[in-house]
């Protein structure tokens, strides 16, 4: 089809600090070829299965947490008797030592369940073998909070994920942070560089996440600020309203957090020699050294032992400049290195930003594909806003426009993620996406296992998400069928079943609630290990063959969409009224279900297939010859 590119104009805030310099030091990149502006092909093919790292595999007991390695990190306590939680606890239930402030929503954010890379290693087999060929890793740097976007350093692993944290803590203190000259490599580095190794020999990709707006308040440059104030060599690395005047009493150092909050100050600002808005050049310069450390650790010129590319956080906020700047960093060390940024709201709660501007080919190569689940969640779940099979069909024409065919096949289209409430969950609740998700913004808000209905739901929404025009990804669990609203209930330990958990019996609130049996969901695994291998098998149907919506029927509540190439022909029909019903497929006279790779019995009357569709459900058919 043809795509129209919708021009829009950006506004960016006005900076606390703005520093006129020039940055030709700081970039040292070259001019994009014109093969860097294309999606990497292994990307448009990635099933993407998400890790949160702490929560997904204990395997190594030596390395978990202490609590002195939480210090810096929100609500700042030092509860007595701390120790990390054991895997298969009731979520809600309160450790022995929460038990003094009785506030869940609170002491839930110190928890350490001690999930480390040895663990991720120990379950490669298990990605590859439910069809994973890319992973996508929540931040891993050093850091004091669970979800890591508070660097310590972004030089460097988080040392509780490594083999030897008290090693890896003394050889960065060794280190000038500030000159990679001097950098090492921690025994959390080196294991995180034989996980990519040993990923890579299975075929799979690995991206990290990091966020270039801000750090930690224990970052090592702000605490030079902090003590140093204006005599500090990195005053001009952050927005700093204030430096504290010595003589006087009072605190006066004042700075801008992200989104006000304290503990993750915003890195600075600069006016290029372009006129434009970027990031300060000693902030840049720092950031291509981490960048060029994981893409090649070896300085070799042979990327195959580094990252595959980068989901970079909060990218809205930052400047266009440095993010053009960025991709022909990035691109002039590995062409085949995947940029994903973070394009989430342009007015929250009610509309999803519209990535077309960031994907053009200067900045990214993708966005987390929120605006799609959304509107299948309306469709689906009946969620709001509701969508009819002709709106959402109108939703998916509209969510094309600007985007080339490589760009809408890279998309990473997620049902859920760290942000934002569980699949199972999000249908079970079918309010506004990504508002009042949960107890603390709607007592009425459903946190319990959800049911059947919900769960075959989750399964029609899958297919339609894997069989769609864009890369698959997976929120770590939800192929078992874990539950929980918005954060912190998203990050729950993995649910495994070699592990016994307890019943999921506390409230929160201490209220009262029936219990739910925790452990893993093997027909839906089956479900998402039987379409990501459809989509492998058949990748010139599902990642490159046309794409149409054949059937939007409101009245009959109908959706059919159409895969073809030129030798095969796939129709995607979706039931979406609760009872089973046949659907007549014109001009076919036989069908097998791709699935199954069974052949379907039909009546064929005229060239009319009758193909039956259970209730609330879809199913794959190609067309075959009779």
């Amino acid at each position: 089809m043809m795509l129209l590119l919708r021009k829009r104009l950006f506004l960016f805030a006005s900076l606390t600090t703005l520093v006129v310099v020039a940055i030709a030091d700081a970039q040292a990149v070259l001019p994009l070829e014109a093969g860097q502006t294309a999606v990497p092909s292994w990307a448009q093919e990635a099933v993407w299965y998400q890790v949160f790292l702490e929560r997904f595999r204990n395997g190594d007991l030596s390395n978990d947490p202490q609590l002195a390695d939480l210090d810096g990190a929100w609500p700042h306590l030092s509860p007595a008797g701390w120790q990390p939680t054991p895997w298969g606890q009731d979520w809600y239930r309160l450790e022995d030592w929460a038990q003094a402030r009785q506030d869940f929503y609170q002491t839930v954010y110190m928890r350490r369940y001690g999930g480390d890379l040895q663990g991720l290693i120990d379950r490669l087999d298990y990605l590859q073998d439910l069809g994973v060929t890319a992973i996508y890793l929540n931040p891993i740097n050093d850091a004091p909070s669970l979800h890591k976007y508070d660097a310590r350093n972004y030089r460097h692993i988080d040392r509780n994920f490594g083999p030897d944290p008290a090693r890896d803590k003394e050889l960065m203190a060794a280190e000038d942070p500030a000159d990679p000259e001097t950098w090492k490599w921690t025994t959390a580095d080196r294991l995180f560089l034989k996980l990519l190794e040993l990923a890579h020999q299975r075929g799979m990709r690995v991206i990290i996440d990091y966020s270039w707006n801000h750090t930690g308040a224990t970052f090592w440059a702000f605490q030079d600020v902090r003590k140093r104030q204006a005599n500090s060599p990195f005053r001009d690395w952050y927005r700093i309203n204030a430096f504290d005047d010595p003589d006087t009493t009072e605190d006066e150092f004042a700075y801008r957090g992200w989104h006000g909050v304290a503990d993750l100050p915003e890195l600075n600002r600069a006016v290029n020699q372009a006129g434009e808005e970027d990031l300060h050049p000693a902030v840049k310069r720092h950031v291509f050294a981490v960048t060029r450390r994981w893409l090649d650790p070896n300085g070799d010129g042979n990327c195959e032992d580094g990252v595959d590319g980068f989901r970079l956080d909060v990218a809205a906020e930052i400047p266009s400049a440095f993010w053009r700047d960025y991709r022909r960093f990035v691109k002039g060390i590995n062409p085949q290195a995947f940029l994903v940024g973070e394009i989430w709201w342009e007015k929250w709660p009610v509309r999803l930003a519209n990535p077309a501007p960031w994907l053009q080919g200067d900045m990214f190569d993708s966005v987390m594909d929120y605006r799609w689940y959304a509107a299948a969640r309306g469709l689906f779940a009946n969620a709001i806003p509701r969508e009819t099979p002709t709106s959402f069909r109108n939703q998916l024409f509209q969510q094309s426009q600007g985007l080339s065919g490589d760009k809408q096949r890279g998309l990473m289209r997620l049902l859920s993620g760290h942000d934002s409430p569980r699949c199972m969950t999000s249908i079970e609740n079918p309010g506004l996406y990504k508002y009042r998700t949960g107890l603390r913004g709607d007592s009425n808000y459903r946190i319990q296992r959800p049911g059947s209905e919900v769960r075959r739901t989750m399964k029609t929404v899958l297919l339609c998400q894997f069989t769609s025009v864009a890369a698959p990804q997976i929120y770590y669990g939800d192929e078992v069928g874990m539950w929980g609203a918005d954060d912190p209930d998203n990050r729950k330990p993995m649910v495994w079943a070699d592990i016994e958990y307890e019943d999921e019996a506390s409230h929160p609130f201490g209220d009262q609630r029936a219990s739910d049996r925790v452990q893993p969901d093997l027909d839906l695994h089956a479900h998402v290990r039987q379409l990501a291998k459809m989509r492998k098998r058949h990748a010139d149907l599902f990642v490159y063959g046309d794409f149409e919506v054949a059937d939007a029927n409101d009245e009959d509540r109908w959706l059919v969409t159409r895969r073809w190439t030129d030798d095969k022909n796939v129709y995607v029909i979706f039931n979406l009224k609760p009872v089973t019903r046949s659907y007549h497929l014109p001009n076919a006279d036989a069908a097998i279900d791709l699935l199954s790779e069974k052949k379907l019995t039909g009546h064929s009357k005229a060239k009319n297939l009758s193909i039956r569709v259970p209730g609330n459900s879809g199913i794959v058919v190609r067309v075959t010859e009779p």
